[in-house]
């Protein structure tokens, strides 16, 4: 039973995603994805966390790949922000 709830929260999230990213207009994707960049950092420190705890040797290796995984997705998000930002200043200005 609890597999069926599982799958159906799974369905009903993918869907709401869907419905969310396709209403966003452009001039909003730069803030939103700086958000879902600082949301990935709190999945940085979480798997830090959870990476060395000794527990096993397998959970040990999913948390170091978890944490770089998630590093690259962190960084590679604010280079990317970083860019479109830079796309909007004036050629000339110093800022």
């Amino acid at each position: 039973m609890e597999i069926v709830f599982l799958t159906f929260i799974l369905m009903l999230s993918i869907f709401l995603g869907f419905e969310l990213i396709t209403k966003v207009p452009s001039t909003l994707h730069t803030p939103l994805m700086s958000g879902a960049n600082a949301i990935s950092g709190i999945t940085v420190v979480g798997a830090i966390s959870l990476a060395g705890t000794g527990q096993h040797d397998m959970a040990n290796w999913l948390g170091a790949a978890a944490v770089a995984l998630a590093t690259i997705n962190v960084v590679g998000g604010y280079l990317v922000t970083d860019r479109m930002l830079a796309m909007f200043k004036k050629k000339g200005s110093s800022q």
